[in-house]
């Protein structure tokens, strides 16, 4: 008897659904650090995605606040990914042999893996939703191949392995 599919549904995510929280490398001790939104102030809010950052490192104690007006998020897999705010190299990656895979958090991390896991994998209509390139539509080709489907778990499990060493 064959294996039950194991299905996947986009959940209409896009990237900008991952930055509350984004995983880097800390530039004084090199080991993991968080950029997360600063608290708010009081007075006219702006959009989440511009909204001031924080660099805080628990384990050196290093902080840094963003307030910039550019931000720029990570293009391509062809060379090591960088966070939006403070260009700092993201701690969630590794290199294959297709190119660079990374994520901004645990749980972007865990949609690549339940992705590539998927033996199934279903798209909403982009007239259901009105968003026609979520974060799934824009994974890279070769992240996309079933036949790169072991490769992209086990760098899924490098990445991971890495927080224990963090």
């Amino acid at each position: 008897m064959a294996k039950p599919a194991r299905r996947f549904r986009d959940p209409r995510s896009t990237t900008y659904d991952f930055l509350d929280s984004v995983m880097v490398r800390c530039p004084a001790c090199e080991k993991a650090a968080r950029v997360v939104p600063a608290p708010r102030e009081p007075g006219p809010q702006v959009l989440s995605l511009f909204r001031p950052r924080r660099l805080v490192c628990l384990n050196c104690g290093l902080s840094r606040t963003w307030s910039g007006r550019c931000v720029a998020l990570a293009r391509g897999t062809s060379g090591p990914a960088t966070d939006p705010y403070f260009g700092l190299p993201l701690w969630l990656q590794t290199e294959t042999r297709h190119g660079w895979l990374w994520a901004y958090d645990l749980e972007h991390l865990d949609l690549i893996r339940r992705f590539a896991e998927a033996t199934l994998r279903e798209r909403a209509p982009w007239y259901d939703h009105g968003r026609k390139m979520t974060l799934v539509a824009r994974l890279p080709v070769w992240v996309k191949r079933a036949g790169n489907r072991d490769e992209i778990v086990r760098a899924v499990d490098r990445i991971r392995a890495s927080l224990v060493t963090a």
